[in-house]
């Protein structure tokens, strides 16, 4: 709420006093997270084999990252209740990679491309290291928020395009690769689908939207993912219509027999011998660096709004994660493993208090691949492609599209472009673009609000220096409060520096203050975002942050992370509109 001019929160909401730790302090919740890891299990073993299906390699290697996954990820920390693994949010990528590569497989063969991409796997996890190390974990707030969705969207619409094939049961050979070719060849899919399987997968999906639509009045649903009973529902109706002896049991997953004999390793030497893959190689690092970062942060950060203690994840710990993980997963034929917002919510629905419950998973699953091989493999493919489709239409449904609208038409125009450019392109692409448009779109605002001044020109001329520029032009301290001064543009481009200084604060102080001066043109939606969360998250903490300024600039919709631009409020001023979390 606001309150003299002032950013405050409150929050009737009891917290609990004693917030749970990871390592050997958190073992004291062990129980908790037992029962949360089995139930995170339970998604996780159809989601990991779904994900590498439509990573374009068979379902073991998916379940192989989710292991390796958990079994790291509580030792190094750096988040709370964050499930990590294998994430839809990837798979376009690696299998774009994979063809690039040389070509990806399906769910019963390795392509002629995994071994290439586990080395660039390799590469990127090294390269997180070093940006782990050097902490630049912050940098990833160069990426607009509204970008960031955006690609979370293109990411939704390309998993469910790429799942149509298996939903359907078609059985020739697909030869699309991009997403405009996957819906032109839709009727094709249609017309030559197979009647058991089509039925039993779309009974699936539908029975996942249904439940997802129950979820919030039965609080059973919240305990038990809809995912995992669609799961279960799928696998009865798939024996009830025979899947299992329709064309050898093709429509069904299949796990060797010995799930860990035999792994792929990344084939160093053949990547250095080919050097007309070197060029894909590289664009495939970047690529797979830049979408890994920016999701596991965001992922994180989110996870944060939601988590019942009030935990703050540690970027640069979350990023150092997420490098050795990516390594160890590499070595032994996993795939990219990032923090997943699905099994996250359900380490949270679940009870969940630590890491632990990752651990557990990953102990769960080992279980399941020794003892349960004939249980997974009654999984339909179909009915993986269900939950696949489920979880990209969470993604870009369109209440992403109207949360964006009421944060402001310039934030929807924003990641139309960006979902518009991905599609038509490749995701690297379409956030080069949509970090670019950002930066113009701030121009743009910068010049509006500096209409009134008499050299305007000059005034966006400096902004455009200032984007990168440190917002705080000095400090002071009164009474143990530290006061910063913010005399230039706040946008994504600059305000980590704000994280900088309060990084490093005196032990002695017992709050923050930051004033916006009437210098500040522009606060945009992503820095708008970040400061109301700032102060929620240290609302309860001994030394709380207050925005002291924001109010007085004029903001560009209803919505409390709006825009707000350098100018008087009007007197009918817009009130304070609800603030949101970004999608996970």
């Amino acid at each position: 709420m606001r309150r003299n001019g002032k950013i405050t929160m409150t929050n009737s909401a009891s917290v609990p006093t004693e917030k749970p730790q990871n390592g050997i302090a958190g073992l004291k919740h062990l129980r908790h997270d037992i029962l949360s890891g089995i139930v995170v299990s339970l998604v996780s073993l159809p989601l990991s084999s779904g994900i590498a299906i439509a990573s374009g390699v068979p379902p073991i290697y998916g379940l192989i990252s989710a292991i390796i996954a958990g079994l790291l990820f509580p030792f190094i920390g750096g988040a709370y209740m964050t499930i990590s693994g294998p994430a839809a949010g990837l798979a376009p990528a690696l299998m774009a990679i994979m063809v690039s590569m040389g070509g990806a497989g399906d769910a019963e063969h390795v392509g002629a491309g995994y071994h290439h991409l586990l080395v660039i796997i390799f590469l990127v996890g090294c390269l997180q290291l070093i940006l782990a190390l050097l902490k630049l974990a912050r940098f990833a707030a160069i990426i607009p928020v509204s970008v960031v969705e955006g690609m979370l969207a293109s990411i939704g619409l390309l998993i469910m395009v790429k799942q149509l094939p298996m939903l359907f049961g078609y059985t020739s050979k697909v030869h699309a690769h991009e997403f405009y070719e996957y819906v032109m060849e839709c009727p094709e899919f249609a017309a030559h689908l197979t009647p058991p399987v089509f039925g039993v997968a779309i009974v699936t999906l539908a029975l996942l939207f249904a439940l997802g639509m129950l979820a919030r009045k039965f609080r059973i649903l919240q305990t038990i993912p809809p995912q995992l009973i669609a799961v279960v529902v799928g696998v009865i109706l798939g024996q009830a219509v025979g899947l299992g002896s329709l064309e050898g049991g093709k429509f069904l997953i299949k796990l060797p027999e010995t799930p860990f004999h035999g792994v792929s390793f990344p084939d160093f030497a053949g990547l250095i011998a080919h050097k007309e893959l070197w060029y894909a190689a590289i664009l495939g690092v970047i690529t797979l660096t830049m979408i890994d970062g920016v999701e596991s942060l965001a992922t994180a950060l989110a996870i944060d709004r939601i988590d019942p203690f009030r935990r703050k994840s540690e970027p640069n710990r979350v990023l150092l994660a997420m490098a050795i993980s990516n390594i160890a997963s590499s070595m032994v034929g996993g795939l990219t493993i990032i923090p997943g917002g699905v099994k996250s919510k359900c380490n949270i629905a679940a009870g969940g208090r630590t890491l632990w419950a990752n651990f557990t998973n990953a102990i769960c699953l080992i279980i399941y691949l020794m003892i349960g091989q004939q249980w997974i493999n009654m999984i339909p493919k179909g009915v993986l492609a269900a939950v696949l489709i489920f979880t990209g239409w969470k993604m870009c449904e369109p209440a992403v599209w109207r949360h964006m609208a009421k944060i402001g038409k310039e934030q929807l125009a924003l990641f139309t472009f960006t979902v518009v450019v991905t599609l038509a392109t490749d995701l690297l692409i379409g956030i080069i673009a949509g970090v670019v448009a950002k930066y113009f779109l701030n121009l743009l605002l910068c010049r509006r609000a500096a209409a009134t001044l008499n050299d305007e020109k000059a005034s966006v001329f400096t902004n455009m220096v200032n984007f990168f520029r440190n917002p705080v032009a000095r400090t002071s301290m009164e009474d143990r409060i530290l006061h910063l001064y913010l005399d230039k543009p706040l946008v994504c481009f600059n305000s980590m520096k704000i994280d900088e200084v309060l990084a490093k604060l005196p032990d002695d102080i017992r709050g923050v203050h930051l004033h916006l001066q009437t210098e500040v043109s522009i606060v945009d939606h992503t820095s708008c975002e970040a400061l109301h969360y700032l102060v929620e998250s240290t609302a309860e903490s001994s030394v709380p942050v207050t925005v002291i300024g924001l109010d007085k600039m004029r903001r560009l919709s209803a919505h409390s992370s709006a825009v707000h631009v350098s100018g008087p409020a009007p007197s009918d001023s817009i009130s304070p509109g609800p603030m949101a979390s970004p999608a996970v």
